[in-house]
């Protein structure tokens, strides 16, 4: 048997500034969504029916909804903390492992490998410890090429 459907009522101030934040304007998606799922909730729909309509979970509605019931439909909409810890290093320290790539391999070696890209940036004081999987995570997203024969340093 399923759940009898809870009320949901949303003052008709909220109501207008949810619709218009769902259809003016560029907006993230999840947010869009999550603005829909509260409007679809105070047509007298049910979570499930709400979720289905828009997109969501049942179980994503009923953690927007709560938020709302809480602290508003600004709480609602915005995005939570999402867990992990903060990033160990800062744009500075990865433009600096970027550059130190960029630069021709040291003596003895015909490319930078990433474990002595590691070793260079930890005795170079850029960071204290690194793995080498986190230079490759951060190499990734440059255009810089550790195997060309142009490193693409300048004056080369």
């Amino acid at each position: 048997m399923p759940r009898p459907i809870t009320p949901f009522a949303l003052p008709s101030a909220d109501q207008a500034v949810l619709e218009k934040f769902t259809r003016t304007g560029r907006r993230p998606v999840r947010a869009v969504r999550r603005a829909q799922a509260l409007l679809a909730l105070a047509t007298g729909i049910g979570q499930q029916a709400a979720g289905q309509a828009v997109g969501l979970s049942r179980q994503a509605v009923s953690k927007v909804r709560r938020r709302y019931a809480e602290a508003g439909w600004q709480a609602a909409l915005a995005e939570a903390p999402r867990s992990g810890g903060p990033r160990r290093f800062d744009g500075p320290q990865r433009a600096a492992r970027t550059a130190l790539a960029c630069t021709p391999a040291p003596v003895g070696h015909s490319r930078w490998t990433l474990r002595l890209l590691a070793d260079k940036a930890v005795e170079l004081a850029l960071v204290e410890t690194i793995s080498h999987e986190t230079v490759s995570q951060v190499l990734k997203k440059t255009s810089c090429s550790r195997t060309a024969s142009s490193t693409g340093a300048w004056g080369q």
